[in-house]
């Protein structure tokens, strides 16, 4: 049995089949991931004829690093190779989760990303949900390799795990999620919801629910069934375009979610105590950056309560696309807050080692450097 992802409950009841007592399975959890013990011979608090069965009954799959790319700002992409997986045949992106269908497909292995971005009092891990993606975002080289296929819980959680361990002796107090990596993370739900509750678990990896975030392009059915999970993270709404013709184009998923069943969802999503949903808002310079634009996104938020926007300006890649320039960064930050909505500009790091927001597409380098 394959250890890593698996819930407390479930690693209670694999002990139980195996003729251990169910309370085991919670000292194989606190070890696995409190304490991020990956070999079972390590987790001193089973006795040594437990570890010896496990050794035969089960097993801890990492992925393996292939590169890590150290960027000039601290950050560093890792590029995992993933085993193979068994994964569902979602058919058509635009009617999984509406309509649930779930087929087998054949075991594929697969690379994927994630992003580790230390500074000042925390560390920001950005990681992916899918090997590649089905939304199609003409702006977004993750968008170039397609869907490989849905990571698995343990696949999604050991892209948090073993940054977190390689950099120990060196980690600020505090870590934030997001799932912003590559994929869709709502068209993988049942993965991402199954590794979000264990790192969100205090007595798991001890992420706080405020200090994680889930960005999506715009999947209603899943925004809906996340805003009824009891413990969840922030949503954040990839938003990109200030009118429907201007998202179809960049974003075709608004074909089948259009700005306002998207926004209706949004207004209804629970907000805890200070709790806002983010719109991010790439810049594509001469496409989506005019004062027209700026005003149209304003309007689209007057309505939805406690909300904020985050300008992110467009960056580099073999795309048919151009950096905004600085003034009209300048400008569409300066009438949103003219028009009372909360926005910051977020230049994204990384961006000299291909690890920036949308650069995400399985790059090699081969002259980056690599961490020790």
């Amino acid at each position: 049995m394959e250890l890593l992802g698996k819930s407390k409950e479930e690693l209670r009841a694999f002990c139980v089949s195996i003729g251990e007592p169910a309370y085991r399975g919670e000292q194989i959890y606190h070890a696995l991931y409190a304490e991020r013990k990956f070999d079972l011979a390590q987790m001193t608090n089973l006795p040594l004829n437990l570890r010896e069965k496990l050794a035969k009954e089960a097993a801890i799959s990492l992925p393996m690093v292939k590169q890590r790319f150290v960027s000039t700002d601290g950050s560093v992409r890792y590029l995992f190779g993933l085993g193979e997986s068994e994964t569902k045949d979602r058919g058509d992106f635009n009617t999984e989760l509406a309509e649930g269908t779930e087929k087998r497909k054949p075991l594929r292995a697969a690379s994927v990303e994630a992003v580790f971005m230390p500074s000042e009092g925390r560390q920001t891990i950005c990681i992916s949900t899918q090997a590649g993606c089905a939304v199609d975002c003409q702006f977004c080289l993750t968008a170039q390799l397609g869907l490989i296929r849905n990571l698995t819980a343990g696949e999604i959680l050991a892209q948090v795990l073993l940054p977190l361990e390689e950099h120990k002796e060196r980690l600020a107090p505090q870590t934030n999620i997001v799932l912003m990596g590559q994929g869709e993370p709502l068209l993988n739900f049942d993965a991402v919801m199954a590794a979000l509750r264990i790192l969100l678990d205090p007595a798991a990896v001890r992420i706080a629910p405020k200090h994680a975030t889930l960005s999506t392009s715009g999947i209603v059915p899943g925004i809906e069934r996340l805003a009824e999970e009891k413990v969840r993270p922030k949503l954040a709404i990839s938003l990109n375009a200030s009118s429907d013709e201007q998202r179809n184009v960049l974003m075709p998923i608004n074909k089948k979610y259009p700005l306002a069943k998207l926004l209706e969802a949004c207004k209804k999503f629970p907000k805890g105590t200070r709790e806002y949903i983010t719109f991010e808002y790439v810049l594509l310079g001469g496409v989506n950056d005019t004062p027209e634009d700026a005003r149209r996104v304003a309007r689209m938020m007057s309505d939805l309560g406690r909300v904020k926007v985050n300008i992110i300006p467009w960056n580099p890649g073999a795309l048919p696309f151009a950096e905004p320039t600085e003034a009209s960064v300048k400008e569409f930050h300066r009438i949103m807050l003219e028009k009372g909505v909360p926005t910051f500009t977020r230049y994204s790091r990384g961006r000299d080692v291909m690890a920036a927001c949308g650069q995400l597409a399985l790059t090699q380098i081969e002259t980056a450097p690599t961490a020790a």
